[in-house]
């Protein structure tokens, strides 16, 4: 057994004062946020030095001080803190290359704040108590908390909901090894199709809802500004995105935890997502798939249960090759759902001929020179010699598509 970090979300149901109080601490820290991503901007363009997090909390501290900002101290300060941290994260994000620059919060978005200390809950009386809360706040725990609290993170909905999450330390008991090879080709009709011809279909919950959501946008642009009937129309489209958002954060976690359950050694592309966005054709419908988040669950998951993820080259032609042969059909485009090998005669299904190539491949680069059979070895990175197969048909407007993308 290992020791993971889970979170365990739950709904809270504050009352009149303490939603004003709640509000209170979402302002302050969105403040705090705003204040610092805005002087620590200031002082690299207009003085060329260096904000650094401690910085930062001493700033904050004296700004405490000042009567100007004595509301600060109405709420918790170890929240504002943390405040101060998640800025220093994102900018090392930032500076790393793994997101975008950080942007200042609004209070239209999703708000929350963190409460690392001081902080108990009572599942027998179903009540949070946090600091600066005279009362226990109400909470429906529906399922057992596991392990020990770390901290809690306090958040509001644009719908205008309020979810505790519970990040727990606990021991995790992994699955049962089952000596399973996959290779997973990811999609637009089916979300993931299978080596083995097992294919999770996407259910496509924006588009079913698009209509109902278009209808909605309309009726709220219609609605005069700041008045009590555009707010009331404003939460009605928030619960519409809402429950798009939570079906399909639904079936992400059944079929990736399918997937990481049933096989040992899971074979997948390295494909970039934000990427293939930049096509204006299939933004739309790919963003609906959400393959980015499918593949970081599949990561953290395999991660968990001891699983390997070998991930192979973007650009290696997986749809246009045979499986049998290893025949490279050069014309083969978006439309044929299914062609017939001219070499050796088999018709393939597009899809399961592509997960079956990329489990021919991912075997090649786990059990490849340097990389060994361990199946403790969780992740392989692909070679780089299949950019070499790059052309001018291949590539999209961005440059920034694989040769198949447009096969999804």
């Amino acid at each position: 057994m290992k020791t993971i970090f889970r979170a365990y979300k739950f709904r809270i149901y504050p009352n009149v004062s303490q939603q004003e109080l709640l509000g209170h601490h979402f302002g302050c820290c969105r403040f705090v946020y705003n204040y610092f991503l805005d002087l620590r901007n200031k002082n690299y363009l207009e003085l060329n030095q260096k904000t650094t997090y401690f910085d930062c909390a001493t700033k904050l501290t004296n700004l405490k001080k000042e009567e100007e900002y004595s509301w600060l101290k109405k709420v918790n300060s170890q929240s504002l803190q943390h405040t101060i941290r998640h800025l220093d994260v994102a900018f090392g994000n930032f500076f790393q290359k793994r997101t975008k620059f950080p942007r200042f919060k609004k209070k239209q978005d999703k708000q929350s704040f963190v409460v690392p200390q001081f902080f108990s809950v009572d599942e027998n009386l179903g009540e949070l108590h946090l600091p600066k809360f005279k009362e226990g706040l109400k909470i429906k725990i529906h399922r057992k908390i596991k392990g020990d609290i770390r901290h809690v993170t306090i958040s509001k909905t644009p719908s205008g909901k309020y979810f505790a999450s519970l990040t727990c330390e606990q021991e995790y008991a992994e699955f049962e090894p089952t000596g399973s090879k996959i290779g997973v080709d990811v999609g637009i009709k089916d979300l993931a199709i299978l080596s083995d011809g097992t294919k999770f279909r996407n259910h496509k919950f924006l588009k079913r809802s698009l209509k109902k959501l278009k209808y909605n946008q309309r009726q709220l642009s219609k609605k005069v500004k700041d008045s009590k009937s555009r707010n009331r129309q404003r939460l009605k489209l928030s619960r519409i995105y809402e429950k798009v958002s939570n079906c399909r954060l639904d079936m992400l976690h059944k079929v990736t935890t399918e997937i990481v359950k049933n096989h040992d050694v899971i074979c997948v592309e390295s494909l970039a997502a934000l990427n293939m966005l930049k096509n204006h054709v299939l933004a739309q419908v790919l963003s609906d798939a959400s393959i980015g988040r499918f593949f970081s669950m599949l990561e953290y998951k395999a991660e968990w249960n001891n699983r390997t993820l070998v991930k192979i080259d973007r650009w290696y032609p997986s749809s246009k090759n045979c499986s049998c042969c290893n025949t490279i059909n050069q014309n083969l485009t978006l439309k044929d759902r299914s062609w017939t090998c001219r070499s050796c005669g088999t018709v393939h299904d597009r899809d399961i001929n592509a997960a079956k190539n990329i489990l021919t491949q991912g075997l090649k680069l786990w059990s490849g020179p340097g990389t060994g059979s361990d199946p403790k070895q969780k992740q392989v990175e692909p070679p780089k010699k299949y950019l070499l197969r790059k052309s001018k048909d291949s590539q999209s407007k961005t440059g920034a598509m694989k040769p198949e993308a447009r096969d999804l």
